[in-house]
């Protein structure tokens, strides 16, 4: 099996630093949703970790997040794409839990309902914990340099091997190129 993990806030929607709240907040990033149609018509799985503190915080529910994600989910579909699941950390900072990246628990979770390795696997995100948490667990980190990548490749720190992209259609062309890999366990 091919499995790509992607972040979901800066990578196929814009941010926003008063975070998604609601559905119509949800604005996908332009090529985002056609990317990963073309990694479905190459045979990858497509997956969402992605960290909503905002449900800890108060500032959202899981009813307005399910809907942020039905909304993404459609627009997908509407253009050929399909995003196998979403894994999420409803967790803030301060409840340590495993699964908030840059912690590696929820790509732990995703190898383990997928049954494959991490090692190698690309893991597409903007922010240096997408990539801490890829990197942790033996992924291959992609920086997109849409919503946070400028400001986290300016800051530097990034884990070794990472290469940046203007966006996820760009790592995507790149991914596509390359040779293909299958992923087990």
């Amino acid at each position: 099996m091919k499995l790509v993990i992607l972040d979901r806030d800066g990578v196929i929607n814009q941010d926003s630093d008063t975070f998604i709240k609601t559905p119509d907040e949800w604005i996908p990033i332009p090529g985002s949703l056609e990317a990963i149609a073309r990694l479905n018509q190459a045979d990858y799985r497509v997956v969402v970790a992605t960290n909503q503190s905002g449900i800890a915080r108060g500032m959202f529910n899981i009813m307005a997040l399910n809907a942020i994600h039905q909304k993404m989910h459609a627009a997908a579909q509407s253009v050929g794409a399909e995003i196998d699941a979403v894994f999420f950390c409803p967790h803030a900072q301060d409840d340590h839990c495993d699964c908030r990246k840059p912690k590696p628990g929820m790509l732990h979770t995703i190898a383990k309902r997928y049954d494959v390795s991490l090692k190698g696997l690309p893991l597409i995100g903007d922010s240096l914990r997408d990539l801490q948490a890829g990197f942790v667990v033996g992924c291959a980190p992609y920086l997109v340099l849409t919503g946070k990548g400028e400001k986290t490749r300016e800051k530097g720190g990034l884990p070794p091997g990472t290469t940046n992209y203007p966006n996820l259609a760009a790592v995507v062309d790149h991914l596509l190129k390359a040779p293909a890999l299958t992923y087990a366990v």
